[in-house]
């Protein structure tokens, strides 16, 4: 699954179908294989990670969106677990407060973008405000679509700045969703997760699915790409979006900084600590002289 060739990659001026699209698939991927294949993945992040972290030449920027109990809380804990956690950093988006709410739209989500070196996750992201209050009338479809424009030249304005963004759409069915909801009201421990807008928000599943259909076709940009990733089986999703961050990380081709000194041949356990920081002194500064 290639990141340029990936089938989840919605192509610039595609018009993707939400209908169209199954949730409920796991091609090429087995539930038995896919826990191998998720470890794996996360060891390749563990190393990639340091490389980005180390070199500071990069961020990293994913969007996660999808309605709820889509599994984005679980998305980032399965797929992250095994990274530094200095080196990543979540940030939720949910009804703006009111210093937010006195700003432009975008201004609380700048605030979050990750710097170079570091991985940043959007747990619902800039993209809710051109997806709820379309769904509810508080925003007109020309509104909506100027805000796409706009959005999409500040999505240019952090490629251009070195900023990589990846934007995942779980897709889960209207049936699994309720499944998944049914579940969380039969357990108790799962009622914390519950709230008054997973009931209401339902009722308008398609409106939701047609206002996500217009972000997909409007905002996937080579610069910035969408991926609708099947997302019925949380065991593949998982393996989905992990193969997909270790090709966007990997075709960088991120190097370790070059050390400001050279190390070679300082032996610690022969020389005194003393002798040893002359050493590594008189490097440095012959380092600086050739630079």
């Amino acid at each position: 699954m290639k990141v340029k060739t990936s089938s989840f990659l919605v192509k610039p001026s595609a018009n993707p179908r939400l209908e169209k699209l199954r949730a409920d698939v796991h091609p090429g991927v087995s539930e038995k294989a896919s826990t191998e294949l998720l470890q794996k993945h996360r060891e390749q992040l563990s190393e990639l990670q340091e490389v980005l972290y180390a070199s500071q030449s990069k961020a990293v920027l994913l969007v996660l969106q999808g309605m709820d109990t889509a599994g984005k809380d679980g998305t980032i804990r399965h797929i992250f677990s095994g990274i530094n956690p200095q080196g990543c950093d979540v940030a939720s988006f949910k009804v703006p407060n009111s210093l937010e709410a006195r700003h432009d739209y975008l201004w609380r989500c700048h605030a979050q973008v990750p710097p170079r070196g570091m991985i940043g996750i959007f747990n619902r992201s800039h993209y809710e405000d051109v997806l709820s209050p379309v769904v509810h009338g508080h925003v007109d479809k020309k509104t909506a679509r100027k805000r796409m424009d706009e959005i999409n030249d500040w999505e240019a304005m952090l490629a251009a700045n070195n900023v990589l963004i990846l934007k995942f759409f779980l897709h889960i069915s209207q049936k699994e969703q309720t499944e998944r909801l049914q579940s969380r009201i039969d357990t108790p421990d799962k009622h914390w997760k519950l709230s008054e807008s997973d009931f209401a928000e339902r009722q308008y599943w398609p409106q939701y699915q047609d206002a996500y259909e217009q972000i997909l076709r409007h905002t996937s940009k080579k610069h910035a790409p969408w991926f609708v990733i099947p997302s019925n089986y949380k065991w593949f999703r998982n393996v989905a979006i992990s193969q997909i961050l270790v090709d966007a990380l990997s075709a960088q081709k991120l190097q370790y900084p070059a050390p400001s000194f050279d190390p070679s041949g300082i032996n610690l356990q022969k020389s005194s600590a003393k002798t040893a920081a002359k050493m590594v002194e008189a490097r440095v500064q012959l380092a600086s002289e050739k630079s």
